[in-house]
């Protein structure tokens, strides 16, 4: 089969398109026969070893796991005997990033517990864009942020993959919902269901005294004590992504605000849960939650969707078109 393969750190001109063994299912695994992926920030994270922790994690000179890719849609092919959820033909979605990634690649391997079947009315490109962006956003607005019908709600950084998702969950939660991105995503944002949208080139949304319930930060920089001022005096904050600099302020600062006050302020990292997943396949069906994808790219051009991605401007999801 063929797969974007990779023997060492760099920038994404160290990943090959090459050639490769195709998997074969151990008794409680899957082969599927991938249709589509999605590029997420870890991918080009793991290319880059950057932070160069990423290196305790994913091998300290060169690269344990060689097939990045998370995210993946595709065709149930064959099933070890112990499988019990799924079938061949069984059209799947899901995230591998606790089952050895290998995403990029024409099939992969992986656990039952991975995946969840694939809702009739989305594509399979459509499918691979949600796993890790859409339980991420899902888990910082109602594990973390505690969403509640009727509350404001902000999301700075609503361009971008994790943020579209944010975006359209919270209006699933019958939130009012007021989007924080550039100029070139107004309108997107706005179509995606967004009540108000901030364009932050043009205003910054901590000091035009607006507070919200709720704000979700999946991209950009301000200050924790910027964030608190833009906070309702119970309103709760938390990062997902963003600058380094706004991450280890919600990690270190967040919890001791938190424990002098009443507002909760922190960050969120996602975890891999495909009851969330199954949770995002019915606002999927019911038409709540739409992907936003703005790239296709081939399997072999994975390197230049990385790249494009790395730049920081993609509005939604970039997706790997497999089949």
């Amino acid at each position: 089969m063929k797969a974007i393969v990779y023997t060492q750190y760099g920038s994404p001109d160290v990943l090959q398109f090459e050639e490769v063994e195709k998997p074969a299912p151990k008794d409680d695994e899957v082969l599927i026969k991938v249709s589509a992926a999605s590029v997420n920030a870890a991918d080009w994270r793991l290319v880059r070893a950057d932070p160069f922790l990423v290196r305790l994690y994913n091998g300290f000179l060169k690269p344990k796991r060689p097939i990045l890719g998370s995210d993946v849609a595709g065709r149930v092919e064959a099933v070890g005997r112990n499988v019990k959820q799924f079938q061949p033909g069984d059209e799947v979605f899901g995230d591998l990033f606790e089952t050895g990634w290998g995403g990029f690649a024409e099939y992969v391997c992986t656990r039952e517990d991975a995946l969840v079947l694939k809702p009739a009315n989305t594509t399979f490109e459509e499918a691979a864009a949600v796993p890790l962006a859409g339980v991420t956003a899902l888990q910082g607005l109602r594990d973390k942020g505690q969403i509640k019908r009727g509350q404001k709600v902000l999301i700075n950084g609503a361009g971008g993959g994790v943020g579209t998702f944010a975006v359209q969950i919270a209006k699933a939660f019958e939130a009012e919902v007021t989007a924080v991105c550039s100029t070139g995503n107004v309108d997107m944002v706005r179509s995606i269901g967004a009540d108000h949208v901030i364009d932050y080139t043009h205003e910054d949304f901590t000091k035009n005294g607006q507070q919200y319930d709720l704000i979700l930060a999946v991209n950009g920089y301000h200050s924790i004590s910027a964030y608190k001022r833009a906070l309702h005096l119970n309103g709760i904050y938390v990062t997902t992504g963003g600058s380094m600099g706004q991450m280890v302020q919600a990690m270190f600062l967040g919890p001791w605000i938190s424990m002098t006050g009443k507002q909760k302020m922190g960050n969120l990292t996602a975890k891999t849960n495909t009851k969330d997943l199954a949770f995002l396949k019915v606002l999927l069906e019911e038409g709540k939650v739409v992907p936003v994808i703005d790239r296709r790219y081939s399997l072999s051009e994975v390197a230049e969707a990385i790249r494009y991605l790395e730049e920081g401007h993609a509005k939604g999801k970039v997706v790997i078109t497999v089949e």
